[in-house]
């Protein structure tokens, strides 16, 4: 984890796998409990193609992978009915410690309700909550990207992408311009792998690292 070279480093997935780092055979999985609410401010700031890509990601974990998650929903998902309404979410923040105003609440369940359903169901609640070493295998990565390339061209080009965000009400040209503009780095109008991985492993170091 010191090397200096970034290529010879080990990643964080794999340092995770490492029986050092590991509980009982398996590193944990469980948010602690601030990390929920920390997760959910991040995976807002996210563009629309990353949060899709990982509701696509935690749709292909197994169930012992999110357990923790699972668990975790379930405990806020008071009525069992398989969603999290905004009362349900407010009050399982606040009895995570969580002070935040309702508005700012009302923003958390938007940005993890990423089919505009007004609720957010489990796998929603799991990509939104989901813990960095399981997002960057390289078996999930591909997963995701081949989501979204359909003829399996190695490049997810505009038509590919509008058609993937159609299915969840955001496939607007305003909101695949914005995707387009952030990912594809060399401006040739289509995201290749590269692109696609430099955007999944991006963004703020996940918390919760240090597990319970």
């Amino acid at each position: 984890m010191l090397t200096m070279d970034p290529k010879k480093r080990i990643t964080a997935a794999k340092a995770l796998e490492h029986p050092w780092l590991k509980v009982d055979g398996e590193a944990s999985d469980r948010p602690i409990d601030s990390a929920v609410q920390s997760r959910l401010k991040q995976f807002r700031a996210m563009n629309k193609l990353k949060k899709l890509a990982l509701k696509v990601i935690a749709e292909n974990l197994s169930a012992e992978e999110i357990a923790g998650l699972k668990e975790m929903f379930n405990n806020i998902d008071v009525d069992r009915s398989g969603t999290v309404t905004f009362e349900e979410l407010k009050d399982g923040l606040s009895r995570l410690g969580s002070k935040l105003p309702e508005a700012e609440i009302k923003e958390l369940l938007d940005a993890a309700d990423v089919d505009s359903s007004g609720m957010i169901d489990t796998t929603e609640f799991i990509a939104a909550t989901i813990h960095r070493h399981r997002v960057e295998t390289e078996e999930n990565l591909s997963k995701a990207f081949q989501y979204f390339d359909k003829d399996g061209s190695g490049f997810i080009t505009r038509d590919e992408l509008r058609q993937a965000m159609t299915r969840y009400g955001m496939g607007d040209e305003a909101t695949i311009d914005e995707i387009l503009n952030d990912v594809d780095t060399d401006r040739d109008g289509r995201i290749n792998y590269d692109e696609f991985v430099a955007m999944m492993m991006t963004g703020t170091p996940d918390p919760g690292l240090r597990q319970k």
